[in-house]
């Protein structure tokens, strides 16, 4: 029953506000809040390229906030340490199996914390590294390779990893790749122009992905 009222909860504020995303906020001591051009830029870029109509400015929003439920995507990166309380799992969790998606990029020391906390969200549910005929890397952009390289960490190739609820993918992992460091101002990282423009097409495509499933 509970679900279920997260469930039309969920398209409610869907319907009202499926032009908004949002950058999540989580406690633990990680820098959510890195990279501050990079969501601004990518809507910017999507909104260009692809039939989307963002907000231009992304909201900020806690995993344990109702509000939660009025974004079809929310991105989530930092460095640190990444924890959910009770509350924050349980409202996460019906927020994505109600239909939201959550986008998480690896700014280079996250990776063992979120780990531990997408297990505590979906115990049952294991990470699969998601195939390059993903219907992911295939929207408005094709990336027949899968998740493109874009910031070197450790020499390590580039992996996008998923978590899948009933066959649907709801949350997304860049690892080894750093998306949303290719998002931000040019001068910030000095990316080459080509490999900014990887990151921002399968940035589109992302959204596009979580704007249609």
């Amino acid at each position: 029953m509970k679900s279920s009222l997260f469930f039309i909860l969920f398209l409610i504020t869907f319907f009202c506000y499926s032009q908004e995303v949002a950058i999540l906020k989580y406690n633990g001591g990680g820098d959510w809040y890195s990279n501050p051009t990079a969501i601004p830029n990518l809507i910017e870029f999507t909104n260009s390229n692809t039939k989307t109509s963002i907000t231009k400015i992304p909201k900020t929003v806690m995993a344990n906030d109702i509000e939660l439920f009025n974004f079809p995507i929310v991105f989530m990166t930092g460095h640190g340490n990444v924890f959910f309380n009770d509350e924050e799992s349980e409202n996460l969790r019906n927020y994505l199996i109600s239909g939201g998606f959550l986008h998480v990029s690896d700014n280079y020391g996250m990776d063992k914390y979120i780990r531990k906390e997408l297990k505590k969200l979906f115990p049952a549910l294991k990470l699969q590294e998601i195939p390059n005929n993903h219907p992911l890397y295939h929207q408005t952009y094709t990336f027949t390779k899968g998740i493109p390289k874009i910031h070197e960490h450790d020499k390590k190739p580039p992996q996008g990893f998923g978590l899948f609820y009933e066959g649907r993918l709801i949350v997304f992992y860049d690892y080894e790749t750093d998306l949303s460091d290719g998002w931000e101002d040019a001068i910030v990282h000095n990316n080459p122009k080509n490999v900014r423009e990887k990151a921002l097409k399968m940035g589109a495509n992302i959204i596009e992905y979580a704007f249609k499933n």
